[in-house]
């Protein structure tokens, strides 16, 4: 992330686009909340006043998941509508022949299958299907809102929900890495696309099942991870002004 439009506490007030490298286990929640203590912290430090300070962030990431994030803070929240309809960049590594509940590590094992009949010519196969337009039924262990509360709330409890379809586009896929049993792929998806449904798609068309092992955002739109800073360095940088 490029601090050079950040010169004071001021411009941080009244508003910026932060890019950040969200941490494993960290809910998106957890990381706006973060963003926003380390900066009405230092303002109260600074200027001997309490002020709140608008912070909110563009396409969540699951607590699994690290990578790119896109907080803003001011009145540049007004632009998270626009930012969360960005087109998305992921690496995803599937592990082939185990599958879980909840389509990634957030749940156990509840099934495991032999690999014996697959070779790399059927993963490239495979995964050259899953690009264009298609219908996805997103994961029951998620925050999709069903009838008022979000579907993972009823899932937990044992509850069946059921989960609609919605279209999809998947703009790019590629392998980057076979390693059986693990996966690795670049996926370049629009909004609303589940990448943990994605696994278990991909695993049912293998006939051998697949979870999401691991999940790393490296893009929004223009915006790369590579560009991206951890809360702790923004801390820091923030102590400075």
């Amino acid at each position: 992330m490029s601090y050079f439009d950040i010169e004071d506490l001021q411009d941080l007030s009244e508003g910026r686009i932060l890019l950040m490298d969200k941490p494993l286990f960290w809910t998106s929640f957890d990381l706006v909340k973060k963003t926003r203590a380390i900066v009405e912290k230092h303002m109260r430090h600074k200027w001997d006043e309490r002020r709140r300070v608008k912070v909110g962030h563009a396409g969540t990431l699951d607590p699994l998941a690290t990578g790119l994030m896109l907080v803003a803070t001011g009145k540049k929240t007004k632009m998270l509508q626009h930012l969360t309809a960005e087109e998305k960049e992921y690496i995803a590594v599937l592990e082939l022949g185990k599958t879980t509940p909840s389509y990634d590590l957030e749940t156990m094992f509840d099934h495991q299958y032999t690999l014996s009949h697959l070779d790399e010519k059927d993963v490239y196969t495979v995964t050259e299907r899953f690009t264009g337009q298609m219908d996805q039924v997103p994961p029951v262990y998620s925050a999709k809102n069903i009838g008022g509360k979000r579907a993972y709330h009823a899932a937990r409890k044992g509850e069946k929900v059921d989960m609609k379809s919605h279209r999809i586009h998947i703009h790019e896929m590629e392998v980057v890495r076979l390693a059986w049993p693990l996966l690795t792929l670049r996926v370049r998806c629009n909004k609303g696309t589940y990448i943990r449904s994605l696994a278990r798609d991909i695993g049912e068309a293998l006939q051998c099942g697949a979870h999401l092992a691991g999940l790393q955002r490296i893009r929004i739109g223009g915006y790369h991870l590579e560009d991206a800073v951890t809360i702790d360095n923004f801390g820091q940088f923030v102590r400075k002004l």
